[in-house]
């Protein structure tokens, strides 16, 4: 009921903002038409966005998110602000340390494109935020359009499609976090089998922290080979078994290291030859975006799944899965 009356509340806010201009452009010439607003201005006049623009200020933002030039702004609503406050154990905005909150701000901004929601709605993929990376990168996010519109698993959207005159502005209902490797594997449902798979090996003796190493944002940075669910029901057809879990944990161990290499690269840094996993070699054709275990067996890079960036590493979808070397 509370989120209910929140968005009612916004909708209203905009219908009115929407119905004053157009009545003042319909009055005489006497009167002047009010002038557009930028996306600063247009948050500043909306009261459930008041804790998104004390952020601003307080990270240096305002010139920057003032500046011309087309710009998609997901804007967090002061509940969700408050709730992001309270679950990274914040008494107040001014106790985030400015650097962090620059970065959080920074990925909720999506330069160089005004994206409606009508690009997004039955739609999913990948577009790149403004917040900063490991090596110069800047990292991803993942948009949903399949239900509503929601933004790395977590994050939906309110209010679409607010027009400003440097942007556009949708409302979210969460602040969202600086993404990790594993927000891209468990957002994306064609990757679940892959979250699966780590899972699993994490419960093999010795225990490979697999979730926890994907999960931390200083840990890496890697690069992660991630196959597709079909990718891993090709496999188990291979191996002619029913599931993972028919396997040892320590061979799944042995495939997933090899799906992993131990340095951020992007696909334009990768060059042909042999490339280091932390499983053993395995072989890069970067003319043709594909990869060559041990057993000759080839896995293509989705090119339109490519350079995915984590805080703590980048993902690069394949369509097989790499194998350790025949016994």
């Amino acid at each position: 009921m509370k989120n209910l009356k929140l968005l009612e509340k916004l909708s209203l806010i905009i219908v009115l903002m929407i119905a004053f201009t157009s009545c003042s452009n319909d009055d005489d010439n006497s009167t002047p038409a009010p002038q557009p607003l930028n996306i600063v201005e247009t948050a500043q006049s909306v009261s459930d966005l008041s804790i998104l623009v004390e952020a601003v200020v307080q990270a240096g933002l305002v010139d920057a998110l003032s500046a011309s030039g087309d710009k998609t702004v997901l804007a967090p609503t002061n509940a969700a602000f408050s709730a992001f406050l309270a679950e990274k154990g914040f008494n107040s905005l001014s106790e985030v340390p400015n650097a962090l909150l620059t970065q959080i701000l920074l990925n909720h901004v999506i330069d160089g494109a005004n994206i409606p929601s009508s690009a997004l709605i039955d739609n999913t993929g990948y577009a790149n935020t403004l917040a900063d990376g490991p090596n110069g990168t800047k990292l991803s996010i993942y948009y949903d359009g399949t239900s509503g519109v929601s933004f790395n698993g977590g994050a939906s959207v309110a209010i679409a499609d607010v027009s400003t005159t440097n942007g556009i502005v949708h409302v979210i209902d969460t602040v969202i976090d600086l993404p990790t490797i594993a927000t891209f594997a468990t957002t994306n449902p064609a990757l679940s089998t892959l979250v699966g798979a780590l899972a699993y090996a994490d419960t093999g003796m010795p225990t490979v922290p697999y979730i926890q190493t994907v999960s931390t944002s200083d840990a890496g940075p890697f690069t992660v080979f991630a196959p597709t669910n079909d990718a891993f029901a090709a496999l188990l057809a291979e191996l002619e078994i029913d599931a993972l879990t028919d396997l040892e944990t320590s061979t799944v161990d042995a495939v997933l290291l090899h799906h992993i290499v131990n340095a951020n690269v992007l696909s334009s840094q990768l060059a042909s030859g042999e490339v280091s996993t932390l499983g053993g070699a395995i072989t890069a054709d970067a003319s043709v975006f594909t990869l060559t275990d041990a057993n000759a067996r080839t896995s293509n890079i989705v090119t339109s799944l490519i350079n995915i960036q984590g805080t703590n590493g980048v993902v690069h979808v394949i369509d097989r899965v790499i194998l350790p070397a025949a016994e």
